[in-house]
């Protein structure tokens, strides 16, 4: 039996003095309200109305069950506002500066049909840390390495020509003396000025013999492609940026880079009913492959 249904039919019945009338403002039939009301009847085992032709009149056992059936109705009705409230409650999310506009609007977009509503954050790798840690989001794409990861996005260089080749190894940014012009430069953006893709890319500058200042962190992703479109310098990012900027990218030679997301939660809540639903539409944004966004699950 629906005890919380058949308590508001015989609430509603009571307070308008009969079955017609409280049916109707309680939404359902005549006939439902009849049942639930005699079903609870039948399961207390006392009449809860004395019926006549016109009205419905509360027994003396129907007005001592009546505030407790009113009590329920209540707390049943603060339950379904309070799930409603909680659905509509926006979930904010930290996420990186290299996810495009279009596909940031599109993950949007794809939560609501899930009944998500998504606040997004967009914030460099530390700063994304900052803001879990002092719970100023619910959730957060952390840069992780790609052992962490779950979602990878491989990382090449890309150049304003194509280099005529299939990879591009750091050697040949090397200066000689007959070289013309200035070194040319690596510039790494926000988003990969982390240890994981960072050290071992400087590393890997100073095995082949390139000075310090050809492997440059850049303050932003607008002012390192600008340098990279002016002239011979190579810019560290995803395929689906070099798409977007128009740039030729190829992997790094000798070496394999990438970006690692994992979803983290607050202390007080976790993302793993997003990673299940947004999965693809995460990893979509990323530029990373989709399919692979709840593999490892969330963090």
């Amino acid at each position: 039996m629906d005890l919380v249904g058949a308590s508001r039919a015989f609430v509603s019945v009571s307070e308008h003095g009969g079955f017609t009338v409280g049916a109707a403002a309680a939404r359902m039939s005549q006939s439902v309200a009849s049942r639930r009301v005699a079903a609870l009847e039948e399961r207390f085992g006392e009449q809860l109305f004395v019926r006549t032709a016109r009205r419905a009149v509360l027994t003396p056992f129907g007005r001592e069950m009546l505030p407790a059936a009113r009590q329920l109705v209540q707390a049943a009705d603060l339950l379904l506002h309070e799930a409603e409230a909680v659905k509509s409650k926006p979930w904010r999310l930290a996420v990186p500066g290299v996810c495009p506009t279009a596909g940031l609007a599109r993950l949007v977009a794809e939560a609501r049909g899930h009944g998500i509503t998504l606040d997004l954050r967009v914030a460099a790798p530390a700063r994304r840390r900052e803001l879990i840690h002092a719970q100023q989001v619910r959730a957060a794409l952390l840069a992780v390495p790609a052992d962490e990861a779950e979602w990878s996005v491989p990382l090449g260089l890309a150049g304003a020509h194509d280099p005529g080749v299939q990879r591009v190894y750091l050697e040949t940014l090397r200066i000689g003396r007959a070289s013309p012009g200035p070194a040319r430069r690596v510039w790494i953006q926000p988003e990969d000025d982390v240890p994981h893709i960072r050290d071992p890319l400087t590393r890997l500058r100073d095995a082949v013999g390139l000075r310090p200042s050809q492997v440059v962190a850049a303050a932003d992703l607008t002012t390192a492609a600008a340098e990279v479109l002016c002239g011979g310098d190579l810019l560290l990012c995803s395929p689906a940026q070099a798409a977007e900027l128009a740039l030729s990218w190829r992997p790094v030679g000798g070496i394999a880079l990438s970006r690692g997301f994992a979803l983290a939660a607050a202390a007080d809540g976790s993302p793993r009913h997003i990673a299940a639903r947004l999965g693809d539409a995460i990893a979509r944004c990323l530029g990373a492959p989709t399919g692979a966004g709840t593999a490892k699950g969330a963090v």
